[in-house]
Protein backbone atom coordinates (compact mmCIF):
# COMPACT_ATOMS: atom_id res chain seq x y z
CA UNK A 1 0.00 0.00 0.00
CA UNK A 2 2.62 2.45 0.75
CA UNK A 3 4.04 2.21 -2.72
CA UNK A 4 0.94 2.68 -4.38
CA UNK A 5 0.52 6.31 -2.14
CA UNK A 6 3.80 6.94 -2.87
CA UNK A 7 3.22 6.72 -6.53
CA UNK A 8 -0.06 8.63 -6.48
CA UNK A 9 2.09 11.27 -4.60
CA UNK A 10 5.40 11.56 -6.10
CA UNK A 11 8.29 11.54 -4.10
CA UNK A 12 9.55 14.99 -5.47
CA UNK A 13 7.88 17.27 -7.56
CA UNK A 14 11.11 19.02 -9.33
CA UNK A 15 14.25 18.40 -8.93
CA UNK A 16 16.18 18.35 -5.18
CA UNK A 17 15.63 15.96 -2.29
CA UNK A 18 12.73 15.73 -0.93
CA UNK A 19 11.58 17.00 2.18
CA UNK A 20 10.49 15.03 4.77
CA UNK A 21 9.00 16.82 8.01
CA UNK A 22 10.11 14.91 11.69
CA UNK A 23 7.55 16.23 14.43
CA UNK A 24 9.35 15.36 17.86
CA UNK A 25 9.57 16.59 21.08
CA UNK A 26 12.21 20.00 21.44
CA UNK A 27 15.38 18.81 22.14
CA UNK A 28 18.09 21.15 23.43
CA UNK A 29 21.17 19.11 22.63
CA UNK A 30 21.49 19.37 19.56
CA UNK A 31 21.66 15.15 19.36
CA UNK A 32 18.07 15.28 17.00
CA UNK A 33 19.42 18.04 14.41
CA UNK A 34 22.81 15.70 13.81
CA UNK A 35 20.86 12.93 13.44
CA UNK A 36 18.59 14.72 10.82
CA UNK A 37 21.20 16.11 8.82
CA UNK A 38 23.16 12.88 9.04
CA UNK A 39 20.78 11.10 7.87
CA UNK A 40 19.90 13.28 4.85
CA UNK A 41 23.81 13.01 3.86
CA UNK A 42 23.68 9.01 4.38
CA UNK A 43 20.40 9.21 1.64
CA UNK A 44 22.68 10.72 -1.03
CA UNK A 45 20.59 13.78 -2.36
CA UNK A 46 17.35 11.84 -2.31
CA UNK A 47 15.92 13.31 1.03
CA UNK A 48 16.54 15.59 3.37
CA UNK A 49 14.95 15.92 6.86
CA UNK A 50 13.18 18.89 8.63
CA UNK A 51 12.86 18.54 12.38
CA UNK A 52 9.93 20.43 13.59
CA UNK A 53 10.02 21.24 17.23
CA UNK A 54 6.86 20.22 18.96
CA UNK A 55 5.84 22.10 22.26
CA UNK A 56 7.38 21.27 25.68
CA UNK A 57 4.64 19.53 27.17
CA UNK A 58 3.24 16.04 26.23
CA UNK A 59 -0.43 17.29 26.17
CA UNK A 60 0.52 20.49 23.39
CA UNK A 61 2.28 17.85 21.25
CA UNK A 62 -0.49 15.16 21.22
CA UNK A 63 -2.96 17.95 20.97
CA UNK A 64 -0.80 18.84 18.10
CA UNK A 65 -0.58 16.02 16.22
CA UNK A 66 -3.96 14.19 16.49
CA UNK A 67 -6.00 17.65 15.49
CA UNK A 68 -3.76 17.89 12.26
CA UNK A 69 -3.92 14.08 11.58
CA UNK A 70 -7.57 14.62 11.59
CA UNK A 71 -7.63 17.48 9.28
CA UNK A 72 -5.37 14.70 7.04
CA UNK A 73 -2.76 16.85 6.66
CA UNK A 74 -0.09 15.55 3.98
CA UNK A 75 2.49 17.39 5.78
CA UNK A 76 3.56 15.21 8.67
CA UNK A 77 5.80 12.81 7.82
CA UNK A 78 8.03 11.33 10.97
CA UNK A 79 5.89 11.53 14.61
CA UNK A 80 7.41 11.00 17.39
CA UNK A 81 5.21 9.52 19.76
CA UNK A 82 5.11 9.18 23.63
CA UNK A 83 5.28 5.25 23.91
CA UNK A 84 1.75 5.60 25.48
CA UNK A 85 0.16 6.96 21.59
CA UNK A 86 0.67 4.50 19.29
CA UNK A 87 -2.15 2.04 20.17
CA UNK A 88 -4.72 4.99 19.39
CA UNK A 89 -3.31 6.09 16.64
CA UNK A 90 -3.08 3.34 15.01
CA UNK A 91 -6.47 2.50 16.31
CA UNK A 92 -7.63 5.92 14.18
CA UNK A 93 -6.01 4.54 11.50
CA UNK A 94 -3.78 7.60 11.42
CA UNK A 95 -0.25 5.75 11.08
CA UNK A 96 0.95 2.85 9.22
CA UNK A 97 1.75 -0.82 9.82
CA UNK A 98 5.46 -1.80 9.66
CA UNK A 99 5.99 -4.51 8.00
CA UNK A 100 8.48 -6.60 5.65
CA UNK A 101 11.86 -5.96 5.00
CA UNK A 102 10.74 -2.47 7.62
CA UNK A 103 9.42 -4.07 9.88
CA UNK A 104 12.35 -6.84 10.11
CA UNK A 105 14.91 -3.73 10.65
CA UNK A 106 12.84 -2.26 13.09
CA UNK A 107 12.75 -5.03 15.49
CA UNK A 108 16.04 -6.21 14.82
CA UNK A 109 18.53 -5.57 18.38
CA UNK A 110 15.62 -3.50 19.57
CA UNK A 111 14.72 -4.19 23.57
CA UNK A 112 11.67 -6.60 23.59
CA UNK A 113 9.99 -4.16 26.16
CA UNK A 114 10.21 -0.81 24.19
CA UNK A 115 8.49 -3.08 21.02
CA UNK A 116 5.13 -3.82 23.00
CA UNK A 117 4.47 0.00 23.26
CA UNK A 118 4.74 0.33 19.59
CA UNK A 119 2.76 -2.70 18.73
CA UNK A 120 -1.33 -2.97 18.85
CA UNK A 121 -3.53 -5.88 18.02
CA UNK A 122 -0.48 -7.93 17.11
CA UNK A 123 0.85 -5.49 14.42
CA UNK A 124 3.80 -3.12 14.56
CA UNK A 125 2.97 0.56 14.07
CA UNK A 126 6.22 2.18 15.32
CA UNK A 127 9.65 1.71 15.74
CA UNK A 128 10.95 2.61 19.36
CA UNK A 129 13.36 5.76 19.09
CA UNK A 130 14.56 6.02 22.92
CA UNK A 131 13.78 4.35 26.11
CA UNK A 132 13.57 5.38 29.88
CA UNK A 133 13.02 4.36 33.07
CA UNK A 134 13.46 4.80 36.92
CA UNK A 135 16.05 3.72 39.40
CA UNK A 136 16.32 4.50 43.15
CA UNK A 137 18.89 7.12 43.65
CA UNK A 138 20.44 7.70 47.72
CA UNK A 139 23.55 9.83 49.46
CA UNK A 140 25.77 6.98 50.52
CA UNK A 141 26.77 9.28 53.90
CA UNK A 142 23.23 9.04 54.75
CA UNK A 143 22.26 4.90 53.07
CA UNK A 144 26.04 2.97 53.26
CA UNK A 145 23.89 0.01 51.75
CA UNK A 146 20.43 0.99 49.69
CA UNK A 147 17.06 -0.77 50.42
CA UNK A 148 15.75 -3.46 47.87
CA UNK A 149 12.48 -3.17 49.48
CA UNK A 150 9.66 -0.87 50.25
CA UNK A 151 9.24 -2.14 53.83
CA UNK A 152 13.31 -1.40 53.85
CA UNK A 153 13.64 1.62 52.19
CA UNK A 154 10.27 3.28 54.97
CA UNK A 155 12.31 1.43 58.10
CA UNK A 156 15.37 3.80 56.89
CA UNK A 157 13.75 6.99 56.46
CA UNK A 158 12.16 6.47 60.11
CA UNK A 159 15.67 5.56 61.51
CA UNK A 160 17.15 9.00 59.72
CA UNK A 161 14.35 10.80 60.90
CA UNK A 162 14.83 9.77 64.27
CA UNK A 163 18.26 10.82 64.00
CA UNK A 164 17.79 14.10 62.79
CA UNK A 165 19.40 13.27 59.67
CA UNK A 166 18.19 14.13 55.74
CA UNK A 167 15.51 11.07 55.53
CA UNK A 168 12.72 12.19 52.80
CA UNK A 169 12.62 9.75 50.07
CA UNK A 170 11.58 11.93 46.87
CA UNK A 171 8.95 10.38 44.45
CA UNK A 172 6.41 11.71 42.05
CA UNK A 173 3.01 12.47 43.52
CA UNK A 174 1.33 15.43 42.03
CA UNK A 175 -2.34 14.69 39.94
CA UNK A 176 -0.55 13.89 36.48
CA UNK A 177 1.02 10.98 34.75
CA UNK A 178 3.72 10.57 37.17
CA UNK A 179 1.41 9.31 39.33
CA UNK A 180 -0.31 6.82 37.26
CA UNK A 181 3.68 5.58 36.13
CA UNK A 182 3.87 5.24 40.23
CA UNK A 183 0.64 3.13 40.55
CA UNK A 184 1.52 0.94 37.54
CA UNK A 185 4.78 0.45 38.65
CA UNK A 186 3.64 -0.95 42.09
CA UNK A 187 1.02 -2.97 40.35
CA UNK A 188 2.98 -5.07 38.34
CA UNK A 189 5.81 -5.14 40.58
CA UNK A 190 3.11 -7.04 42.91
CA UNK A 191 2.11 -9.52 40.03
CA UNK A 192 -0.50 -7.77 38.87
CA UNK A 193 -2.03 -4.69 35.51
CA UNK A 194 -4.13 -2.48 35.33
CA UNK A 195 -5.74 -3.90 32.31
CA UNK A 196 -6.41 -7.52 31.09
CA UNK A 197 -4.12 -9.26 28.71
CA UNK A 198 -6.53 -8.01 25.40
CA UNK A 199 -6.72 -4.28 26.94
CA UNK A 200 -10.69 -5.12 26.81
CA UNK A 201 -11.48 -4.38 30.98
CA UNK A 202 -9.62 -3.78 33.67
CA UNK A 203 -7.76 -6.25 35.78
CA UNK A 204 -6.51 -4.79 39.03
CA UNK A 205 -7.59 -6.82 41.48
CA UNK A 206 -5.83 -7.67 45.14
CA UNK A 207 -2.24 -6.54 42.94
CA UNK A 208 -3.74 -2.95 42.89
CA UNK A 209 -5.28 -2.73 46.15
CA UNK A 210 -1.62 -3.65 47.75
CA UNK A 211 -0.24 -0.32 45.16
CA UNK A 212 -2.65 1.86 46.66
CA UNK A 213 -2.46 1.06 50.45
CA UNK A 214 1.56 1.49 49.92
CA UNK A 215 1.10 4.63 48.21
CA UNK A 216 -0.78 6.00 51.06
CA UNK A 217 1.48 4.01 54.38
CA UNK A 218 4.39 6.36 52.06
CA UNK A 219 2.41 9.22 51.92
CA UNK A 220 1.62 9.05 55.70
CA UNK A 221 5.25 8.13 56.68
CA UNK A 222 8.40 10.13 57.84
CA UNK A 223 9.29 9.48 54.14
CA UNK A 224 7.15 11.41 52.71
CA UNK A 225 8.32 15.05 51.29
CA UNK A 226 5.77 17.71 52.91
CA UNK A 227 5.12 18.79 49.33
CA UNK A 228 4.46 15.23 47.84
CA UNK A 229 0.70 16.40 46.56
CA UNK A 230 2.76 18.75 43.98
CA UNK A 231 5.98 17.08 43.48
CA UNK A 232 6.93 16.35 39.98
CA UNK A 233 10.67 15.02 38.70
CA UNK A 234 11.85 18.06 38.69
CA UNK A 235 10.76 19.13 42.08
CA UNK A 236 12.48 15.50 43.22
CA UNK A 237 15.50 16.17 41.87
CA UNK A 238 15.47 20.26 43.16
CA UNK A 239 14.62 18.12 46.49
CA UNK A 240 17.96 16.00 46.50
CA UNK A 241 20.15 18.54 45.35
CA UNK A 242 19.14 20.75 48.02
CA UNK A 243 20.61 18.11 50.65
CA UNK A 244 17.02 17.86 52.14
CA UNK A 245 16.17 14.27 50.62
CA UNK A 246 18.35 10.66 51.30
CA UNK A 247 16.55 8.85 48.56
CA UNK A 248 14.92 9.60 45.20
CA UNK A 249 13.02 7.36 42.68
CA UNK A 250 14.00 9.15 39.48
CA UNK A 251 15.02 9.20 35.72
CA UNK A 252 18.94 8.72 35.19
CA UNK A 253 18.92 13.00 34.05
CA UNK A 254 19.26 13.87 38.15
CA UNK A 255 23.02 11.96 37.88
CA UNK A 256 24.53 14.58 35.37
CA UNK A 257 22.50 17.42 36.78
CA UNK A 258 23.97 16.54 40.93
CA UNK A 259 27.04 16.14 39.09
CA UNK A 260 26.64 20.08 37.67
CA UNK A 261 24.66 21.91 40.58
CA UNK A 262 26.01 19.98 43.63
CA UNK A 263 29.38 18.73 43.74
CA UNK A 264 29.66 17.52 46.66
CA UNK A 265 26.98 15.87 46.90
CA UNK A 266 27.73 14.30 44.11
CA UNK A 267 30.25 12.40 45.67
CA UNK A 268 28.56 10.36 48.04
CA UNK A 269 25.24 9.83 44.73
CA UNK A 270 24.69 6.46 44.27
CA UNK A 271 22.21 4.67 42.27
CA UNK A 272 20.59 1.06 42.98
CA UNK A 273 17.68 -0.82 41.29
CA UNK A 274 13.92 0.30 41.61
CA UNK A 275 12.81 -1.16 45.22
CA UNK A 276 10.72 -4.11 45.41
CA UNK A 277 7.66 -4.75 46.82
CA UNK A 278 7.93 -8.71 47.78
CA UNK A 279 11.45 -9.70 48.21
CA UNK A 280 11.40 -12.63 46.06
CA UNK A 281 10.17 -10.92 42.90
CA UNK A 282 11.79 -8.10 40.92
CA UNK A 283 10.55 -4.50 40.45
CA UNK A 284 8.60 -3.52 37.37
CA UNK A 285 9.43 -0.28 36.74
CA UNK A 286 7.52 1.27 34.13
CA UNK A 287 9.13 2.44 31.18
CA UNK A 288 8.76 6.42 29.02
CA UNK A 289 10.19 6.94 25.59
CA UNK A 290 9.62 7.66 22.38
CA UNK A 291 8.55 6.04 19.30
CA UNK A 292 8.90 6.96 15.89
CA UNK A 293 5.62 6.16 13.38
CA UNK A 294 5.29 7.12 9.65
CA UNK A 295 1.98 9.29 8.97
CA UNK A 296 -0.78 7.55 6.89
CA UNK A 297 -1.22 10.86 5.59
CA UNK A 298 2.66 11.49 4.32
CA UNK A 299 3.40 11.64 0.51
CA UNK A 300 6.17 9.77 0.59
CA UNK A 301 5.69 6.82 3.02
CA UNK A 302 8.49 5.01 1.25
CA UNK A 303 11.79 7.56 2.71
CA UNK A 304 9.77 7.97 5.73
CA UNK A 305 10.17 4.85 6.70
CA UNK A 306 13.83 4.48 5.43
CA UNK A 307 14.88 8.13 7.47
CA UNK A 308 12.72 7.05 10.65
CA UNK A 309 14.95 3.75 10.37
CA UNK A 310 18.21 5.79 10.23
CA UNK A 311 17.28 8.74 12.80
CA UNK A 312 16.86 5.52 15.37
CA UNK A 313 20.08 3.63 13.96
CA UNK A 314 23.22 2.44 16.13
CA UNK A 315 25.36 5.93 15.35
CA UNK A 316 22.31 8.44 15.69
CA UNK A 317 20.70 6.59 19.43
CA UNK A 318 24.61 6.55 20.84
CA UNK A 319 24.67 10.43 19.89
CA UNK A 320 21.41 10.93 21.39
CA UNK A 321 22.09 8.78 24.65
CA UNK A 322 25.93 10.52 25.50
CA UNK A 323 24.71 14.02 23.89
CA UNK A 324 20.77 14.30 24.95
CA UNK A 325 20.73 11.56 27.73
CA UNK A 326 18.14 9.33 26.44
CA UNK A 327 19.05 5.45 26.66
CA UNK A 328 19.04 3.95 23.35
CA UNK A 329 16.74 1.32 22.62
CA UNK A 330 19.29 -0.72 21.00
CA UNK A 331 20.63 -3.78 23.03
CA UNK A 332 24.07 -3.68 21.63
CA UNK A 333 24.59 -0.12 22.71
CA UNK A 334 24.76 -1.28 26.21
CA UNK A 335 28.28 -2.72 25.87
CA UNK A 336 29.52 0.52 23.89
CA UNK A 337 32.55 1.47 26.19
CA UNK A 338 31.90 5.17 25.65
CA UNK A 339 28.28 4.70 26.61
CA UNK A 340 29.21 2.71 30.15
CA UNK A 341 31.94 5.26 31.22
CA UNK A 342 29.57 8.31 30.83
CA UNK A 343 26.65 6.86 32.40
CA UNK A 344 27.83 4.33 34.92
CA UNK A 345 24.64 3.29 36.00
CA UNK A 346 23.80 1.99 32.07
CA UNK A 347 23.70 -1.33 32.93
CA UNK A 348 21.01 -0.86 35.51
CA UNK A 349 19.54 0.47 33.02
CA UNK A 350 19.43 -1.93 30.67
CA UNK A 351 18.51 -4.61 34.07
CA UNK A 352 15.82 -2.58 34.68
CA UNK A 353 14.29 -2.28 31.35
CA UNK A 354 14.67 -5.94 30.46
CA UNK A 355 12.13 -6.56 33.67
CA UNK A 356 10.02 -3.66 32.81
CA UNK A 357 5.98 -2.81 32.53
CA UNK A 358 4.29 -0.85 29.87
CA UNK A 359 1.51 1.34 30.87
CA UNK A 360 -1.36 -0.21 29.13
CA UNK A 361 -1.53 -0.23 25.69
CA UNK A 362 -5.09 0.66 24.49
CA UNK A 363 -6.33 3.74 22.58
CA UNK A 364 -8.30 4.66 25.75
CA UNK A 365 -4.77 5.46 27.49
CA UNK A 366 -5.63 9.31 28.28
CA UNK A 367 -8.75 8.40 29.89
CA UNK A 368 -7.33 5.13 32.15
CA UNK A 369 -4.49 7.93 33.28
CA UNK A 370 -7.14 11.07 34.31
CA UNK A 371 -9.04 8.16 35.93
CA UNK A 372 -5.47 6.71 38.10
CA UNK A 373 -3.99 9.94 38.49
CA UNK A 374 -7.05 11.90 40.01
CA UNK A 375 -8.78 8.63 41.73
CA UNK A 376 -4.82 8.72 43.95
CA UNK A 377 -4.49 12.72 44.66
CA UNK A 378 -3.43 12.94 47.17
CA UNK A 379 -1.91 9.83 47.84
CA UNK A 380 -2.20 10.06 51.83
CA UNK A 381 -6.14 10.23 50.70
CA UNK A 382 -6.25 6.99 49.42
CA UNK A 383 -8.61 4.27 50.75
CA UNK A 384 -6.99 1.55 48.97
CA UNK A 385 -10.13 -1.12 48.46
CA UNK A 386 -13.13 1.66 47.60
CA UNK A 387 -9.87 3.98 45.66
CA UNK A 388 -9.26 0.98 43.22
CA UNK A 389 -12.61 -0.18 43.04
CA UNK A 390 -13.35 3.74 41.46
CA UNK A 391 -10.60 3.57 39.26
CA UNK A 392 -12.01 0.37 37.94
CA UNK A 393 -15.18 1.28 37.66
CA UNK A 394 -14.00 4.64 35.43
CA UNK A 395 -11.64 2.27 33.36
CA UNK A 396 -14.49 0.48 32.38
CA UNK A 397 -16.39 3.55 31.45
CA UNK A 398 -13.37 4.60 28.87
CA UNK A 399 -13.11 0.84 27.62
CA UNK A 400 -16.25 0.86 26.75
CA UNK A 401 -16.86 4.73 24.84
CA UNK A 402 -15.82 5.62 21.83
CA UNK A 403 -13.76 8.72 20.28
CA UNK A 404 -10.42 10.33 21.39
CA UNK A 405 -10.03 13.10 23.69
CA UNK A 406 -9.20 16.45 21.86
Amino acid sequence: MASTLAACGGEQEGSGPTTLNWYNFPDDSGALQKAADRCGRASGGRYRISYNKLPRGADGQRQQMVRRLAAQDDSLDILGLDVTWPAEFAEARWIREWTGETKRRATEDTLRVPLRTATWKGRLYAVPYNTNTQLLWYREDLVPTPPTTWSEMLTMSRDLARQGKPHYVEIQGAQYEGLTVWFNTLVNSAGGSILNPSATAPSLGAPAVRAAALMRDFARSPAADPSLPNQMEDQNRLAMESGAAALEINYPFVYPSMKANNPQLFKSFRWAPYPRIDAARPARPTIGGIDLAVSAYSRHPDLAFEAALCLRDHENQLTAALEGGLPPTLRSLYDEPTLMKQYPFSQDVLAALESASVRPVTPAYQNVSIAVSHTLSPPSAVKPESSVETIREQIDDALRSEGVIP
